[in-house]
Parts: C-alpha cells; structure tokens; sequence
C-alpha cells in the first residue's frame, strides 16, 4: 500500500494537473461563450480514459490510478486505489460548499411572483422527459450492455426518465447571471422550473434506488424526511441563523467556521435520509439570513470552492467514462437516441409549455435553451446510479456525454435566439438586486452563482 506520504505527494501532483488543465480549456472554451465550470467538467473528462487515457496510457494511470494489487502472503487482490477514494471524498466535500454557496444566492422572493407559470413549465419540463425517456430506458433492459441483470425494466425507464428531465441548475444560475436575466420573468422562472425538476428528479432516484436493494423504507424515509428537512429549516432553521447573524461578531474566521459547519451538517442530515447531500447544502444555503454575513460566506467560500475542490469531482467523473466503449455500433446508435429525446422531450416541452403561459418565441426559445443544460447535476446523479450499481460504464459514458453535448449547447443556442429572434428579454423586475460582493474584479461578476 502507498504510504500517506506517497499519497499526499501523488495528491499534490493531480491537482496542479486538474488546475493548470482545467485553466488552458477554459481559455479556449471561453472564446465560444462557455462559462468555466462548462470546462472544468470537458477537462476532467479529457483527463480520463476518454483522451489522455487512449493518446497516453502510461501517464494516464500513473496520474489516476484505479486499481491497485495488494499482495498478501501468496496471494495478490486488486482493491480500489486509495488515490481515488481521496479524489472522491475531495470532489464530495467541494460538491457541498458549492451547492451551499449556489443556495445563498438564491432569490427566494422573486420565485413567489411567478409560482402559477413557473408550476406549469416545470411539470412540463418533468412529465415529457420521463414518459419518452423512460419509454427509451425500458427498451434498453433488452440488452445487458446498459443496466444489470437486477434492474426490472420499470427501474431502468424512471433512471432514463430522470436523467433526462434533470436541469443543470447551478450552470443554469451562471448563464442567467452573465445574461442579465437575474431579477426577469424568464430568468426567475428558469431557476424556479430548474429547482423542481432537480427535485423531482432525486425523489424518482431515492424511488429506484431503494426498490433496487429491496428497501422500500428507505423511499419513505427520503419522502418523509426530505419534507421534514425543509420545513424545520424554513420555520425553525432560519429563524435561529438569523438570530444568530444579529449577535455574532463577523470576521473571517467565524464566517468560514460557520458557513463549513452549516453547510456540512446539512448535507450530511440529508444524506443519512436518503437525499443526496447536495440538497442539504443547498437548502442551508437558501434559508441563510441575506445581508453581510450572507455576502462574507459568499466572498470566502466561493473561490476556493470553484476553483480547486469543483475541479476536482469533474476529474473523478471523467475516470469512470470511456469513449472506446463507443465503439461498438449499439451503444453509439444508443448514444444519438437518448441525446435526441433528451432534446427534444425536455427542451420542446418546456417551449410549448413556456408559449401557452402567453410569453414570446424568443422569450419560450430562450428558457427552453436554458432548460436542456443539465452539466453537473446530472454527473452527480450518473455518479450515484455508477456507484451504487443501477447502470453500467457502457450507459454511464452515453449519458455523460449526452449530458457535455447538451450542456455545451445551452449557451450558443441562448445567444443564437437573441440574435436571430425580434423582441427584447422582459426587463428586470422593480425587486431590488442583491449586488454580488465586490473585491475580486471581473473574476466575481456573478458572485456566488459565478462559476455556478
């Protein structure tokens, strides 16, 4: 086994390469209107099997080494490389600030002005993905390339099904922010339907998840406890947070002490629940107190997170995908399906549901686009459906770059329609804007949904 030494060294070694990487894809992806976080999730797929892996096998491993032999006696077992239990947990605990930081930015007020339409594009932007994508996941259960023996054909169509209607809302958040949209009609709602579809979407995976290990508990517990969560952190969390940012005294060191505390209390209430940890994060981020404790957790949780720890899940998810595994014509025929229907059944049914609330062809155009980037929400979700055994690598690589190609999309398409279509976005609403701290220069523009 390597020793701690051995592995905090190779540690150190990943992450200038994850850095420097993830930097030099940014430069260039930025040319073509793509946000950061857009390429730190294509550089740690680049850095995986997907390219570095077939261009330069022996560097690939010897930097992300999955498997290790450990001779014992007369005998050798190959276990799990410790390095990528490290990159794990590193990716997990940066999973949660961001997620938490995502939930302070959150404008909670403007959602209520907008709840009857927001309703409507949302269960659109739900019911469509699941009936046809888990019409596609049904039919997949017909060959062991893409789900185990275990998983019965109703499993397989609600994994396909959420997998599809999932939304990239913390990408979503960037986009609107650069965009302008933040304090609009079609900005608000776009975050709003991206929240409840997200929801649902980790509801239906609690759902397969339990009757998969034959627990039907555990879907109740997710149920019942996701409720309770929300409820005590609405009545009974803010309250206190807000009691408490009135008495504290703010400097650095409690801010950070505070904001970590929080943030990884919740995610880890929700993960015994049943509810991936990102929800708890989020949920105690959104309910903090806003004001100048809010904006100082802000300003010293945000850069460090996205900038370091973020990279370093993309990087962990990219070692679990493999483009050769393409090569066989079912799974790329397969690949071309589930990208179509991921397309057309969310994007097309956010847009009609969009028109019929009586907006514009450029503004249900425009939140349609929005709507079908699903970037890091969904390789947190394929993760899940990996680890825990619901789907194979082979299904895990198409969804995993189903999820680059729409993700990639969503903001060309966005500018596209503001170019080729008449009329201008709603204007912002008369809710005063929550200024994004300042003392970072144009690298804090969009402030904790920055890099989102």
């Amino acid at each position: 086994m390597p020793t701690n030494a051995e592995l905090a060294t190779h540690l150190f070694v990943q992450l200038v390469v994850v850095l420097a990487v993830c930097r030099l894809i940014g430069a260039a992806l930025r040319r073509l209107g793509q946000t950061q976080v857009v390429s730190d999730m294509v550089s740690g797929f680049l850095l995986g099997p997907t390219l570095l892996g077939a261009m330069w096998p022996a560097l690939q491993h010897g930097l992300f080494p999955t498997k290790f032999t450990l001779h014992v006696g007369g005998d050798a077992t190959t276990i799990t490389h410790p390095s990528v239990q490290i990159l794990y947990v590193l990716g997990q605990l940066g999973l949660v600030f961001y997620m938490f930081v995502v939930g302070l930015a959150f404008d909670v007020k403007l959602l209520s002005r907008h709840r009857g339409q927001a309703a409507k594009i949302s269960a659109a932007g739900v019911f469509a993905p699941i009936l046809i994508g888990g019409a596609v996941g049904w039919l997949l259960t017909f060959s062991d390339r893409f789900f185990p023996g275990h998983i019965r054909p109703w499993q397989a169509a609600i994994f396909i099904g959420s997998a599809i209607a999932i939304t990239a809302f913390p990408m979503l958040a960037r986009i609107i922010y650069e965009t302008g949209l933040t304090h609009t009609r079609i900005g608000t709602m776009a975050l709003a339907c991206a929240a409840v579809d997200d929801a649902v979407a980790w509801i239906l995976l609690a759902l397969v998840i339990s009757t998969a290990t034959g627990n039907l508990l555990t879907v109740l517990l997710a149920l019942g406890g996701s409720l309770i969560y929300v409820l005590g952190m609405v009545f009974i969390g803010r309250p206190m947070l807000r009691h408490m940012a009135s008495r504290i005294r703010i400097d650095t060191q409690q801010i950070v002490v505070i904001g970590a505390l929080i943030a990884l209390a919740c995610a880890t209430l929700t993960e015994v629940i049943g509810v991936y940890l990102v929800f708890g994060a989020f949920i105690a981020g959104a309910v903090m107190p806003r004001g100048e404790l809010a904006e100082k957790l802000r300003g010293w949780m945000e850069p460090l997170t996205v900038t370091v720890l973020l990279p370093i899940f993309f990087v962990y998810s990219g070692l679990q995908a493999d483009l050769r595994l393409l090569l066989n014509p079912l799974t790329l025929s397969v690949l071309a399906l589930i990208t179509a229907v991921a397309v057309i059944s969310k994007g097309g049914a956010c847009y009609v549901a969009c028109r019929s609330t009586g907006s514009t062809q450029k503004e249900s155009l425009s939140l349609a686009s929005l709507m079908n980037a699903r970037g890091l929400m969904e390789l947190i979700l394929l993760n899940i459906g990996l680890e825990k055994h619901l789907i194979t690598t082979e299904l895990y690589t198409v969804l995993a770059l189903m999820t680059i190609a729409t993700t990639l999309a969503a903001s060309p398409i966005y500018l596209w329609t503001q170019k080729h279509f008449a009329g201008p976005i709603d204007q912002p609403e008369s809710y005063p804007a929550q200024a994004p701290h300042s003392g970072r220069g144009s690298e804090s523009r969009g402030s904790a949904v920055g890099r989102v």
